[in-house]
């Protein structure tokens, strides 16, 4: 799904060329494979019940937009299907893929042909006709076969898609979904990056108008809690008087539903009649459809090093550069075909991996995809003190056109580099020029820093940053080194303490000198090797002692974590402090 996040915004003209099916499909689906992440690492089997159960419980939280209620209603039915069966058949995964659909079905307040209702309708429908097959190979082929030519028949089903010449963008989505379990099955494969190239063509999105009967000015969203939640078909009839586009869905004590309205708030109120409102969301159409309209002035790139949050990237669209890991003989592109999750277990497993950097022609690709949306294009790279990453980004640029794409050295990595991103993100949307950014990325940069540790010495030996006798020793005297991020982008051991707790007590420390005095504009973010339960205590201890405008927590991305293994931790701070524009202040 990630893969087609782009092309999947481009076509989406229906129910509102708003431009952001593949965006919501994307996130829902990443809600399900983060809660899935957490059951485990694999190496104990799980009940299915119980697998089935955390997916359609995660899909309901984590549902956005109209197509992502959708998805979620097929997992809710799908899950149903599977009921309490440890193992499943083709036959019986037909009867689940059928519930899934009909439970989609039944959510919709006006069910439209052309959408993702009829590839699913097919696509349950080939599931039955194959419900025989004794190989899964077969079963899911066929399945994915007839979605596929389903989906080629949408413009002919509904006429704002043969108006653009696209196909349904959500029932293009779940094609993908199909798409990526039939490579699962067949052994594995995952698709050929988290975000295919465009080819240039307009946005279909961006180009089309609204329909007039459908000219709703918020898409709004709501969660409820209840142990007595009224019936989704109650909640679809009320919701009728305040706009289209309704899509309701409940499991258990969680009621979610999607609404186009232009009195939000009112549909809140409603909403807290039902039960406890947990979440709300009125995102505006019409800026979202203008802004489409609109080149943006500045884009951002940035390589995998950043360690920015998945959903910070699709929600500032930074186009991302893949490092290159190589676990035993496969090359793998960082972050995007091999995940922190996945590369944590096979680090646990004992599978050795080593790093290389982007190639020049990975930046140009990024450059160009990002200059199709921006008049100016700024790379924030890790630092060239660490890696040859920032001299292959400044070489395409070169080559690419030097005035239109700016290179900046983060002097840093990880989310001492991604919270320089969020900053210049910051800055263009108030307005600022190209330059402007630039200078004021590189005073910001020289005002901040990070520290980190590790627990284990020999991801520092296998990728020959520290010799096998000092690592022996430092071992068996249990010692845990303390390092940090210098003002010129190098990496410097700054204390040597006992153990764990000693680490952690010195990297404060040393953190709190940094910060004093204590900056009144600061960023801060935590990043670590596989122990989020430290992380998130070590960020809420940050929050309350610093009050930051923003502190992220996240994993390590596997070309970090090659070199610093499980366990390593750290903590970036950005002092924002002090302007060369007139045009920030500072309370």
């Amino acid at each position: 799904m990630a893969a087609g996040r782009d092309e999947l915004n481009r076509i989406n003209v229906f129910p509102v060329p708003d431009g952001d099916t593949g965006t919501n499909m994307c996130l829902t689906l990443r809600a399900v494979s983060g809660a899935l992440r957490d059951l485990g690492d694999g190496s104990a089997a799980l009940p299915l019940p119980y697998v089935a159960e955390t997916m359609a419980q995660a899909s309901v939280r984590g549902a956005r937009g109209n197509s992502g209620m959708m998805l979620s209603q097929f997992l809710i039915g799908f899950r149903d299907g599977i009921g309490q069966r440890l193992r499943v058949d083709a036959g019986e995964l037909a009867s689940a893929i059928s519930l899934g659909f009909e439970r989609l079905q039944a959510s919709l307040d006006e069910p439209m042909e052309g959408t993702i209702l009829t590839v699913a309708r097919d696509a349950a429908d080939e599931a039955g006709r194959a419900r025989g097959e004794s190989d899964l190979r077969v079963f899911i082929s066929r399945i994915v076969s007839r979605a596929e030519a389903a989906l080629q028949r949408t413009p002919e089903l509904l006429a704002a898609l043969k108006t653009a010449g696209v196909v349904d963008a959500g029932a293009k989505g779940f094609v993908r979904l199909l798409e990526g379990v039939k490579r699962l099955i067949e052994g594995g494969q995952v698709a050929q990056g988290a975000v295919d190239r465009v080819n240039g063509a307009p946005s279909a999105a961006a180009l089309t108008d609204v329909e007039s009967d459908r000219d709703y000015r918020y898409c709004t969203e709501l969660m409820v809690r209840s142990s007595s939640l009224p019936d989704p078909a109650e909640v679809r009839k009320a919701l009728r008087a305040h706009g289209g586009s309704i899509v309701v869905l409940s499991t258990g004590d969680l009621l979610k539903a999607h609404v186009h309205t232009d009195a939000p708030d009112d549909v809140f109120k409603l909403a807290s009649t039902w039960g406890t409102l947990e979440s709300t969301k009125a995102d505006d159409m019409r800026a979202q459809h203008q802004a489409l309209q609109a080149r943006r002035a500045i884009a951002f790139v940035s390589d995998t090093a950043c360690d920015l949050p998945d959903e910070l990237v699709l929600q500032y669209d930074v186009g991302l550069v893949p490092m290159q890991l190589i676990v035993e003989d496969s090359s793998y592109r960082d972050r995007l075909e091999l995940t922190s999750g996945e590369f944590f277990r096979r680090l646990r497993a004992g599978l050795d991996a080593s790093t290389s950097q982007p190639a020049p022609q990975a930046f140009t690709d990024a450059y160009q995809d990002a200059a199709r949306a921006a008049d100016h294009v700024i790379a924030v790279i890790v630092s060239s003190r660490l890696s040859g990453t920032f001299a292959n980004a400044d070489a395409a640029a070169r080559r690419f056109d030097p005035a239109r794409v700016t290179v900046v050295d983060s002097h840093s990595a990880s989310l001492g580099q991604g919270l320089l991103v969020i900053r210049g993100v910051e800055l263009a949307a108030a307005g600022w020029q190209p330059e402007a950014i630039v200078r004021e990325l590189l005073r910001v940069r020289a005002q901040s820093g990070g520290f980190f540790t590790v627990d284990n010495l020999e991801r520092l030996v296998r990728s020959g940053r520290l010799g096998r006798g000092r690592a022996w020793l430092g071992t068996k005297l249990n010692l845990k080194p303390v390092m940090a991020l210098t003002m010129e982008g190098k990496i410097e051991p700054v204390a040597r303490v006992r153990g764990r707790d000693a680490a952690r007590r010195r990297t404060l420390e040393l953190l709190e000198r940094a910060l004093t005095p204590q900056p009144r504009a600061l960023r801060m973010g935590v990043v670590h090797g596989d122990i989020p339960e430290f992380a998130d205590a070590l960020r809420a201890e940050l929050v309350a002692r610093y009050r930051p405008m923003q502190c992220l927590v996240t994993p390590i991305t596997p070309v970090i974590a090659a070199h610093a293994g499980i366990g390593a931790w750290g903590v970036f701070y950005q002092n924002e402090d002090g302007t060369n524009a007139e045009t920030v202040r500072y309370d």
